[in-house]
């Protein structure tokens, strides 16, 4: 196989990868909170990792409306 070929697939693997520890850096942390703090002071339930990942991109969404502003 030439080397771009290879340089190709590592570099999905290297991404893959990335995104893997991305989601659990962000999503463990989500987990942990809402689990610690939610359920004591307004009675939700626990919720699973899979969850937490989806709360996470859903405040992405909500919050981050990808509208700069000028400032010059």
């Amino acid at each position: 196989m030439s080397n771009k070929i290879v340089g190709f697939f590592v570099g999905i693997g290297v991404v893959l990868l990335g995104g893997i520890i991305l989601c659990l850096f962000l999503g463990l942390p989500v987990l942990f909170l809402w689990n610690w703090l939610m359920p004591e002071i307004f009675g939700l339930k626990a919720i699973n990792f899979w969850q937490a990942i989806g709360i996470l991109f859903l405040s992405h969404l909500i919050f981050k409306s990808g509208v700069t502003t000028n400032t010059k």
